[in-house]
C-alpha cells in the first residue's frame, strides 16, 4: 500500500508512541490532582505546553490545549469575533476556501448578526494582500485566512496579511493546521494574534490539538465544567494525547528543513509526470505550495472512480477534504480557484509523506495515468470531447 493522503491525517510517530505510554498506562493519574502522581500528569502537560510554544515562538502561557483544529478554529473566531462586537465591530474577513471549521463558525457568527466578508483566492489559489487590505474597515473585528490550503496546498502570504492587520488594530487568525510542522512559524514575527493546529497532521495522536492567543485576548470558553486550561477548556486533559503532540511536533521542527526539501523534489517529480496527461491541470501555484501536495483535474473523469481504481492498485488518495469525503457536491476549493462543475468533478490529491520512494513516485504517476485511460475509455463525456460534440475546457 502506498499511502498518499497525508493531509487527511498522518501515521503516529513511534517517537510520539513512546513519549505516549507511559500516561496510558502507570502515570495515568489527573493533572488537577494535588497527591504526587497528579503532579508528575500536570508536569507533562506543562513540558508539551512548552514545546509546542517553542515551535510556534510564542509564550508557554499563549497555547491552549484543545481536542484538535476545529474546536481551536471555534474558540478562535467566535472569541475574536463577540470581543469585536463589545466595541461595535461586526465584520469578519476570510477566505471563500477556508476549512469547514472556520466557514461554518462564519455562518454561525452570520445569523449572530456579523457581516461575512470572503475574499476571493484566485486561480493560483492565493490570497492578494492589497485585496484584503481594501477589505479591512474601521467595523472589522477580526480576520481569518489559513496559512495553507488542506486540498490545493497553497500557502498564503500570512506573514503579509499580519502585518497589515496589526498595522489596522485588526485581530489576525490563521488555521495553520496543514502547516505546521511542515513549515516555519513564528507568530510574533508574522503578527499572528490567533493560531489553530492540530496533532495528527503531523504524525501526533487524533484528537488533540492547541489554540495560540497572543497575551491579552480574551478567549470565551466553548465547554463549561472545571477550571482546565485557566477556565478556558473545562474537561479533565488528556494527557497522553498532549504529551504525544508534543513529541511528534519536536520530531518534526527537528527534521522539517530536511523534510521539506527531499518532499519538494518528489513533489515536483510528481507533477511533472502529471502533466504529461492530456487535458489536466495542477490545482494552485506549482511554487507555492505545501512540500507533499499534489492536486490535479483531469477532464472527462469522475474523482470517485479514481479513487477506487487507485484503492485496487494499492494507493489511498482522496478527490477532497476528508471532512467532505462523502458528499457528492465538488470541492468548494476548486469552486473558489475558478474550476468548473464539472472540471472540479474529476479532481485527485495526493499528499505524500517522508517516507516516500522515488519509485513510488513513478508508481503512482503510472497508476494514475493508467486509471484516467482506463475511466476515458468508458466515458461518454470524453467521448463527446473527442467527437467535437462540445469543447475541452482544460487545454
Amino acid at each position: 500500500m502506498i499511502y498518499a493522503d497525508h493531509a487527511a491525517t498522518t501515521p503516529l510517530s513511534p517517537l510520539a508512541l513512546d513519549a505516549m505510554m507511559p500516561f496510558l498506562q502507570g502515570e495515568f493519574a489527573n493533572p488537577s490532582s494535588l497527591h504526587t502522581p497528579g503532579q508528575r500528569a500536570k508536569e507533562a502537560v506543562e513540558d508539551a505546553r512548552r514545546t509546542v510554544a517553542e515551535a510556534l515562538h510564542a509564550r508557554p502561557e499563549e497555547i491552549l490545549f484543545t481536542s484538535g483544529g476545529s474546536e481551536a478554529d471555534n474558540q478562535a473566531l467566535l472569541s475574536a469575533a463577540r470581543a469585536g462586537a463589545r466595541k461595535g465591530k461586526k465584520r469578519v474577513i476570510s477566505t471563500a476556501f477556508e476549512h469547514h471549521a472556520v466557514l461554518h463558525t462564519l455562518d454561525k457568527l452570520e445569523k449572530e448578526g456579523f457581516e461575512i466578508v470572503l475574499l476571493p483566492v484566485h486561480e493560483n489559489g492565493i490570497v492578494r494582500v492589497e485585496e484584503a487590505e481594501k477589505a479591512i474597515d474601521d467595523n472589522t473585528a477580526v480576520v481569518s485566512v489559513m496559512f495553507a490550503n488542506n486540498e490545493i496546498g497553497t500557502i498564503q502570504p500570512i506573514a503579509e496579511i499580519g502585518a497589515l492587520c496589526r498595522q489596522k488594530g485588526v485581530l489576525f487568525h490563521t488555521d495553520a493546521v496543514q502547516a505546521v510542522g511542515h513549515l516555519a512559524i513564528d507568530v510574533q514575527a508574522m503578527n499572528i494574534d490567533l493560531l489553530s493546529l492540530s496533532a495528527h497532521k503531523f504524525h501526533g495522536p487524533k484528537g488533540v490539538g492547541a489554540l495560540y492567543a497572543r497575551r491579552g485576548i480574551a478567549l470565551e470558553s466553548l465547554i463549561a465544567g472545571g477550571a482546565q486550561e485557566r477556565g478556558k477548556r473545562a474537561g479533565t486533559e488528556n494527557v497522553a494525547g498532549i504529551v504525544g503532540m508534543a513529541a511528534a511536533l519536536r520530531e518534526a521542527e527537528a527534521h522539517r528543513e530536511n523534510n521539506a526539501m527531499y518532499l519538494t523534489n518528489m513533489r515536483d517529480r510528481l507533477i511533472r509526470k502529471l502533466s504529461a496527461i492530456e487535458h489536466s491541470v495542477l490545482n494552485g501555484d506549482a511554487q507555492r505550495r505545501l512540500p507533499g501536495n499534489v492536486n490535479f483535474c483531469f477532464e472527462g473523469i469522475e474523482g470517485e472512480s479514481l479513487l477506487l481504481l487507485l484503492d485496487d492498485d494499492g494507493i489511498a488518495a482522496s478527490s477532497g477534504s476528508a471532512c467532505t469525503s462523502g458528499n457528492l457536491d465538488p470541492s468548494h476549493v476548486l469552486l473558489a480557484i475558478g474550476r468548473k462543475h464539472d472540471i472540479a468533478h474529476g479532481s485527485l490529491r495526493l499528499t505524500i509523506g517522508e517516507d516516500i520512494t522515488e519509485a513510488q513516485i513513478d508508481f503512482l504517476a503510472e497508476r494514475v495515468t493508467d486509471a484516467v485511460r482506463r475511466i476515458r475509455a468508458i466515458s461518454p463525456v470524453w467521448r463527446d470531447l473527442q467527437e467535437g460534440k462540445r469543447p475541452y475546457v482544460i487545454q
